[in-house]
C-alpha cells in the first residue's frame, strides 16, 4: 500500500510540473502576442498618418498653388534644345577579350528577336 501512495504521489507532481509548464508556455505566448498587437496597432497608426499626410499633399488646391507658382518660371520647350542624330558620340569600341567582367557587360551579339524558319529547297 505504500508502494501505490508513493507512486500516486509522484504521479501527481509529474502532473503538476506539467501543468505548471503549459501554464508557462501559454503566459510566454500571451505576452508575445500582446507584443504582437501592440506593434501591428503602430503599425496601423502610422499607415493612417502616412495616408492623411498623402491626402493633405494630393489636395488640388494645393497643387493648384504650387502650379500656379512654380509653373510660370519653366520656358517651353523649343526644337533646337535637341542635337540631330548625326551629332551622337560613335560606339564605344568592344570589350577586350582577356576582360572577363567587360565580357560579361558587353552587349549579346543578338538582337534578341527569334531567327528567320529555314526554307527547306
Amino acid at each position: 500500500m505504500r508502494l501505490l501512495n508513493v507512486l500516486v504521489i509522484c504521479a501527481l507532481v509529474l502532473a503538476a510540473s506539467f501543468v505548471y509548464k503549459i501554464k508557462f508556455d501559454s503566459t510566454l505566448q500571451a505576452e508575445r502576442v500582446g507584443k504582437l498587437a501592440s506593434e501591428l496597432r503602430r503599425e496601423r497608426n502610422a499607415i493612417a498618418t502616412l495616408r492623411a499626410e498623402w491626402a493633405r499633399l494630393d489636395t488640388p488646391g494645393r497643387i493648384q498653388g504650387l502650379a500656379s507658382r512654380h509653373l510660370p518660371a519653366l520656358r517651353p520647350i523649343v526644337a533646337t534644345q535637341f542635337d540631330p542624330l548625326d551629332r551622337l558620340p560613335d560606339r564605344p569600341p568592344p570589350a577586350a577579350s582577356n576582360d572577363p567582367i567587360g565580357a560579361m557587360m558587353a552587349p549579346p551579339d543578338a538582337t534578341g528577336s527569334v531567327p528567320a524558319p529555314k526554307v527547306a529547297r
